[in-house]
């Protein structure tokens, strides 16, 4: 099953392409992107590279909050208790213990930064419970929209205050190494064209693949270009197999499939089918309040049942200024399309939301190259184990960003400047004839990776799916595009292929990997991480 793409998309020469030098690369602004880049010393220069606007990440997509122990009812022991039951006995104990012992610093610092989260009458922060969750612990900004909240406030400590340089509308090509050691990377944009970026330290903070799938939560950026990026210059990913599908997804024709935040089943919202029927209480004595994977599961088994192509969130029990106050966003979205959420049902289902899998780290960061961190979603850290409890990937992103932002920021501190270009080159391929769809082959991809390797898989229908990406690898992948339609899908079939490879080896069910062949969970062989490199056949490492 090893995989070898080729090593750079696209031709380079470097007395035909300008040099920039800094200390530090931060590729992504998202929230674990911004957090790295607050820990960076300021002797040290700094640049941000992002892919489309600062503000354009799946951290500001993210209506749920911050999972942090802040109430006195609450403690530290619990918050770890409901992450291992949720990550299905494969997260790290330790890295748990670490992220969680944290939150509560992190939810400070994002408090001094500017950051406006929700209060009570008494103004104390207004805690939330999401599904998973044994007390109320999700700290909210704005009902709804705490990524966006969160992004605003760090956006404005990066640029004004600390006056890091960014470079947005940029789009990263690959990781740029000599002898298995990273030197920066090269970038695109569509003014100056190429540009090699060298740099002392490099770290991704990409987010997330959701893109791999017709149905999902995640922005259009999500196309998995730091997985992929990672993936071709050698780094080790983890576990992508795993990717969560969220429950609840508006789902209206025309509309965008807009996550529909599990904070309203905490909030008391009911999941019924199309005659009404709650149906959550059948599959699991949590009903509503269920972690994703059993609720993402028990939707799909209840549509099967009643041969419908969605579900409803149901709130017309509920107060319904509470319910328009606490979910301003939601209700603005879905009155749109004539639905009152206070008075009418909203149809949803699963959807792509957050990939668990992605490249290996340490608890400081450190991928398995020399000088290349990663945080993020873009990461398999130990923290989520087979299924991420709701809320804590906020967090995630905040606490490795942290870590990996100091010790990024030491090891360029104690590296003397040096501003020479390394002699690297790719060379240009003869260019075929045939124009390539790129749109066909993304919408192809995108659905093949829907209907096989979606909710429920098994060996036919993932071999299915290796068979038709690797028809596509053969004639999309040695091509070299010229603009980001043909790297992101040159991105997307690598990130699928490596997905399809994990999910065919994991011969159980655990969390959100789901095989209708192997419906139970086999701890004696499977309670360990399935590991790839590029060129290499798969291994696997205990856990923790």
């Amino acid at each position: 099953m090893h995989f070898s793409p080729p090593r750079y998309l696209v031709p380079f020469q470097p007395k035909r392409i300008p040099h920039h030098f800094a200390d530090v690369l931060i590729i992504g602004g998202g929230i674990a992107g911004l957090r790295a880049a607050m820990e960076i010393d300021p002797r040290l220069s700094t640049l941000v590279v992002t892919k489309d606007l600062m503000r354009e990440s799946n951290s500001t997509y993210a209506q749920g909050g911050i999972a942090g122990v802040i109430d006195s009812t609450d403690n530290f022991e619990n918050h770890v208790a409901d992450t291992l039951t949720a990550g299905a006995n494969l997260c790290d104990p330790q890295v748990v213990e670490m992220v969680v012992r944290e939150a509560p610093h992190e939810i400070r610092k994002l408090i001094e930064w500017g950051t406006k989260f929700d209060l009570d009458s008494k103004g104390e922060l207004m805690l939330g419970r999401e599904g998973g969750h044994s007390h109320h612990r999700i700290v909210h900004a704005m009902g709804d929209s705490t990524g966006a909240e969160i992004i605003r406030a760090m956006i404005h400590q990066v640029r004004e205050v600390l006056q890091a340089q960014v470079w947005p509308n940029t789009f990263t090509i690959d990781l740029l190494t000599t002898g298995g050691v990273c030197r920066g990377a090269l970038v695109w944009n569509a003014h100056h064209g190429k540009t090699f970026v060298w740099a002392k330290q490099t770290i991704v903070c990409t987010g997330g693949v959701g893109q791999v799938y017709r149905e999902s939560t995640n922005p259009p950026i999500a196309t998995g270009d730091g997985h992929a990026m990672c993936f071709r210059a050698g780094a080790v990913l983890g576990d992508m197999e795993f990717m969560q599908f969220h429950p609840t997804v508006l789902y209206i024709a025309g509309s965008s499939r807009m996550l529909i935040s599990e904070a309203l089943r905490g909030e008391g919202a009911q999941l019924v089918d199309a005659s009404g029927y709650r149906f959550m209480p059948d599959y699991d004595e949590r009903a509503e309040l269920a972690p994703r994977d059993i609720v993402s599961r028990s939707i799909v088994e209840q549509m099967a049942k009643t041969n419908q192509p969605c579900v409803y969130l149901k709130l017309s029990h509920l107060d319904p200024e509470h319910v328009h106050n606490r979910f301003p966003g939601i209700a603005k979205a879905c009155a749109s399309f004539g639905i009152d959420i206070a008075k009418d049902s909203i149809p949803v289902r699963p959807g792509a939301h957050y990939m668990l899998g992605g490249v290996r780290v340490d608890s400081d960061g450190r991928t398995s190259i020399p000088r290349l961190w990663a945080a993020g979603e873009v990461t398999s850290s130990g923290l989520h184990g087979a299924n991420r409890l709701a809320s804590n990937s906020l967090l995630e992103g905040l606490v490795y960003g942290a870590h990996a932002g100091r010790a990024m920021s030491d090891a360029a501190l104690d590296e003397p400047d040096m501003f020479q270009a390394i002699p690297l080159e790719n060379a240009e391929v003869p260019r075929p004839a045939a124009r390539l769809d790129t749109d066909d082959i993304r919408n192809s991809l995108k659905s093949l990776m829907w209907r096989d390797a979606g909710v429920w898989r098994d060996e036919k229908v993932l071999a299915d799916a290796s068979t038709n990406i690797d028809a596509w690898i053969r004639y999309a992948l040695g091509r070299q595009f010229t603009d980001p339609a043909g790297w992101e899908l040159q991105n997307l079939l690598t990130v699928a292929r490596v997905m399809i490879n994990s999910a065919r080896l994991r011969t159980e069910s655990r969390g959100v990997h789901l095989r209708a062949d192997f419906p139970t969970s086999d701890d004696e062989n499977w309670r360990r991480h399935i590991l790839q490199r590029k060129g290499s056949e798969p291994e696997f490492a205990d856990v923790g």
